[in-house]
């Protein structure tokens, strides 16, 4: 019989509104007891004073790139990297070469996941064949063998009709639809945000008008339909708008940022930068005074990286031709808290809620009793020490990729102990701030 004691920790559940100081037991990789607990000499002791104890952080927005011969990330490296930033599950987007459209192609992550044996990882299933928005994936095959939600993340779902489909279908199978929300006509040749900054360059600009209208769309066809509906990596402001008027409507809309549209402006592409080319483009700080105010006011509900790996040859190159997107499992977590915490527009419950019990709701997870801490409940938890500074180094990251525009920042939090099933998962040593940074 496996046990581990937590001790001392701040344990804070957002599902049930639970924070005080407490002890953890852990018996055979379920939780066995929350409260006052004395040490046992058959319990492996885990000292968390002065640290956050939570349930395991959860991303639903992961490009895991397997299968892929261009990429060098893997399900395996991809599990492991988000075991560093204190994640214990992932789900993965479908923009893999080939796609997952099929049943066979969950089934094959799925395998690669419990062969890995690291962070849980979940599928996110093509919403169309191919992804090429003309004809619906196979959904409900897909949903079957254990796809959690669907997409065709990296492209939009741009035909109303299919959309219509798309969610019709969805809402069917009980799912939840994710939307890159990026009208394509708008876009085409763009690489960074229209404006100043862009014509300066000489580059294509991208309106913010090109995700405000595939949101406003999509709102409209869902109102007859009721499908879970999910705008992913939102960076305009008046996008935020409208998913504010869906949700007072009451209408089953949800939505998610990224560390990089909240820390991050059009400024980062400033000489060519390529590790701050996005999609969608870093954008004012205007648009980031208003995604801060949508996560205060519960307008925007889930935090995600869209941790997106690239080999270095494809940012290093002209900006134009660059690749969009960055990694960003491991440097998650300290950035929201510098974004989130330190700017006083949320506190730790309420952020950690939505990195646990949210998106494990949206995505239907929570039946399982992840994105929580209850007794009987799965063993998954996550020790941060919320004072620990250091500097986010990307050489030295789990993942392969090393595309990170925080390469070199000091930051403060970090995941110390992160346990899946009852497995604690052994961290690296960060590199203390200002030791050599």
């Amino acid at each position: 019989m496996s046990q581990i004691l937590i001790q001392g920790g701040r344990v804070i559940d957002p599902g049930r509104g639970f924070d005080q100081t407490a002890d953890v037991l852990i018996r055979d990789g379920v939780i066995a007891e929350i409260g006052s607990i004395p040490p046992s000499n058959q319990a492996k002791r885990i000292d968390a004073d002065g640290c956050i104890v939570a349930p395991g952080l959860i991303d639903i927005h992961v490009h895991l790139r397997e299968p892929d011969p261009e990429h060098d990330e893997t399900v395996a490296s991809g599990a492991a990297a988000a075991i560093e930033g204190g994640f214990t599950t992932i789900c993965c987007m479908p923009n893999t070469h080939p796609p997952i459209d099929t049943a066979e192609m969950v089934e094959f992550v799925q395998h690669k996941a419990e062969q890995a044996n690291r962070a849980r990882v979940f599928v996110v299933g093509c919403a169309t064949h191919q992804r090429r928005g003309e004809r619906l994936a196979a959904i409900r095959s897909m949903a079957e063998v254990g796809a959690v939600a669907f997409s065709d993340d990296g492209d939009c779902v741009a035909d109303a009709s299919m959309m219509d489909h798309v969610l019709r279908t969805v809402h069917e199978v009980d799912r939840c639809f994710m939307q890159h929300c990026q009208e394509p006509t708008l876009t085409n040749g763009a690489s960074m945000n229209a404006g100043v900054t862009a014509t300066r360059l000489g580059l294509v600009g991208w309106p913010a008008m090109a995700e405000e209208l595939i949101i406003e769309r999509d709102v409209r066809l869902n109102r007859s339909i009721g499908c879970r509906y999910h705008a992913q990596h939102l960076s305009s402001g008046d996008s935020v708008q409208i998913i504010r008027r869906a949700r007072t409507e009451g209408q089953p809309v949800t939505a998610e940022i990224t560390p990089h549209h909240l820390l991050l402006t059009e400024d980062a592409c400033d000489g060519y930068n390529t590790m701050a080319k996005m999609n969608p483009p870093l954008r004012t700080a205007g648009d980031i005074a208003q995604l801060k105010a949508g996560i205060a006011d519960g307008t925007i509900t889930i935090l995600g990286t869209d941790h997106a790996p690239h080999p270095l040859h494809r940012k290093q190159t002209d900006f134009a031709d660059a690749a969009f997107g960055i990694v960003g499992l491991e440097s998650a977590l300290p950035l929201y808290v510098k974004a989130l915490i330190e700017d006083g527009v949320i506190d730790w419950p309420q952020m950690l809620a939505m990195m646990t019990a949210n998106p494990a709701q949206l995505v239907g997870i929570d039946r399982l009793g992840l994105g929580s801490l209850t007794v009987g409940g799965p063993a998954d938890l996550t020790v941060i020490d919320p004072e620990l500074q250091w500097t986010i180094l990307a050489e030295e990251f789990a993942s392969p990729g090393r595309n990170c525009p925080f390469d070199g920042w000091q930051v403060k939090g970090r995941a110390i102990v992160t346990i899946v099933a009852g497995h604690p998962r052994q961290h690296r040593a960060p590199e203390r701030a200002g030791a050599g940074a």
